[in-house]
């Protein structure tokens, strides 16, 4: 979209209301996603869209302000294929390109399903998402795409959704689990994942991705957002808070301390003190 066009006052409410919309948020609005099937896409990529619909918790309208794409097309020099991208400041920010090598369709795994809406656990196995350029980008990317809206509160039994990625040897193995609480005996329940489905074996082909001064703009979390930082106020590992308090040096001999008669000095001390308190004065003297 042009600048020059959003800069423009707008002359009716429903212009305005359009403006508004697309003006910078300190919290950014539900992304949306497009998904878009190529006129050459055949029966596997399009049962790939199919399932990635009810897999992702992202609203997939014409009519949406979408942020993230999936295009599936399929042709003889590059058969099977997905580029999954997203989009800042209304220009293409990443775009990579996946080859599907096998998949296996929700439908055809018999097992009990999620109910739609279910907000997955995310889980990236394989030490090239953390030192790729390439896959810590499209890790970055896959997280955006299946997240869906952030909540501030979660149940138990909510946990119950588990997408994982695996990178090994090239490739990307996309799995889609239900999480099954089995009785254990103790308060801690039992964990299982059954296999749902889809599921993908996924190679990586092209990239398209935005420069590293552009993808930290993206990135870069308004002032407004950032935590403020308390002074005298430390964590440890565990995360305990500790906190310092500055106070002026006291003189413990001038503490009041609670009268008990254990306490009292005996007369001989006394008797004593006063020697040491005239010894002192003489010596002065």
């Amino acid at each position: 979209m042009n600048c020059a066009f959003l800069n423009r006052k707008p002359k009716t409410k429903r212009a305005k209301r359009f403006l508004e919309k697309r003006e910078p948020k300190l919290n950014e609005n539900i992304k949306n996603a497009m998904l878009i099937k190529g006129g050459n896409a055949n029966a596997t990529v399009t049962q790939v869209l199919k399932d990635v619909d009810q897999t992702s918790l992202e609203f997939f309208s014409k009519k949406s302000d979408c942020s993230l794409f999936m295009f599936g097309s399929h042709n003889k020099k590059r058969p099977n294929n997905l580029v999954i991208g997203r989009m800042y400041d209304y220009h293409v920010l990443d775009m990579i390109e996946l080859g599907i090598e096998n998949f296996v369709s929700l439908k055809d795994i018999k097992n009990s399903k999620c109910p739609e809406g279910t907000k997955p656990m995310l889980i990236f196995a394989g030490d090239d998402f953390d030192v790729t350029e390439d896959y810590r980008r499209l890790k970055s990317l896959l997280i955006d795409f299946f997240r869906g809206p952030a909540v501030s509160n979660i149940r138990l039994a909510g946990l119950e959704y588990v997408l994982h990625f695996t990178a090994l040897n090239g490739k990307i193995y996309f799995r889609s689990y239900k999480l099954l609480l089995k009785k254990s005996g103790c308060r801690t329940p039992r964990i299982e994942l059954e296999e749902m489905g889809p599921s993908l074996d996924l190679v990586l082909r092209r990239t398209h991705l935005a420069s590293d001064d552009l993808y930290k703009l993206s990135m870069k979390m308004p002032k407004a957002l950032k935590p403020k930082k308390k002074k005298n106020i430390s964590h440890d590992t565990f995360g305990t808070t500790y906190g310092r308090i500055h106070m002026q040096k006291q003189d413990l001999s001038k503490l009041q301390t609670r009268k008990m008669k254990g306490l009292k000095k005996r007369p001989a001390e006394r008797i004593t003190e006063d020697q040491e308190k005239k010894s002192k004065r003489i010596k002065k003297n």
